[in-house]
C-alpha cells in the first residue's frame, strides 16, 4: 500500500497526533483491511520526507497531551517519548482506504495539542528552514515558504510578519 501526505495527515488527524510506530501499525492494519496486502516501506519513507518537507505533516517531541494527562505535563501518554505527527498546516487530510475503522483496531487514546505551542515549534521549524534556504539562495524555497508562512497563521495563533519580511527581502 502507497499513500499520500494527506493520507498520512488523515490517519495522523483520526488520533490527534501518532508516533512513528503507531502510523506505520495504524497503515498496516489499514492496507491489510483493503486486500491483505502490507505497506511499502521504501514508499512510506519517502512520503513521510515529503510530508515533512512540504509542512503536511508536523513532527514534535514531547508536546501532546491527553485527556488523561495534566494540563502541565509535555509528555506524550504512550508509554514513551517519542517525537509525535501531527497533520500540519498545509495537509488536506483525506484517508487512505481501509483506514475508517484503524482507531477502533488500535488501542491509541486520542491525544489533543496546545496550538499555541504547537504554533512556537512550527515558527522555529519555518525560521531554521527560512534560514537554510536564504543561505542556499534558494528562491523557490523561500517562495514556498512564504505561502507556508501564511497556512501557519491560520493554523496556529502565531504572527510571522518577521519571518515573511526575510523571505520577501531574499526575494527582492
Amino acid at each position: 500500500m502507497n499513500v499520500t501526505a494527506d493520507e498520512l495527515a488523515g490517519v495522523v488527524d483520526l488520533f490527534g497526533g501518532l508516533t512513528r510506530g503507531e502510523l506505520e501499525r495504524a497503515l498496516s492494519e489499514a492496507a491489510f483491511r483493503v486486500d491483505g496486502g502490507s505497506i511499502d516501506e521504501a514508499a512510506l519513507e519517502e512520503t513521510l520526507e515529503a510530508a515533512l518537507h512540504s509542512y503536511a505533516l508536523l513532527e514534535f517531541e514531547q508536546i501532546a497531551t491527553t485527556a488523561t494527562a495534566t494540563a502541565t505535563t509535555d509528555k506524550v501518554n504512550s508509554g514513551d517519548d517519542q517525537p509525535v505527527f501531527v497533520a500540519g498546516p498545509t495537509a488536506f487530510p483525506t484517508l487512505p482506504s481501509g483506514a475508517e475503522d484503524v482507531p477502533h483496531i488500535l488501542d491509541i487514546e486520542p491525544r489533543q495539542f496546545d496550538r499555541e505551542r504547537l504554533g512556537e515549534r512550527a515558527r522555529e521549524r519555518l525560521l531554521e528552514d527560512l534560514t537554510a534556504a536564504i543561505a542556499a539562495d534558494d528562491a523557490d524555497r523561500c517562495r514556498r515558504l512564504l505561502d507556508v508562512s501564511y497556512d501557519l497563521e491560520a493554523w496556529a495563533p502565531i504572527d510571522l510578519d518577521d519571518e515573511r519580511r526575510r523571505l520577501e527581502a531574499a526575494l527582492d
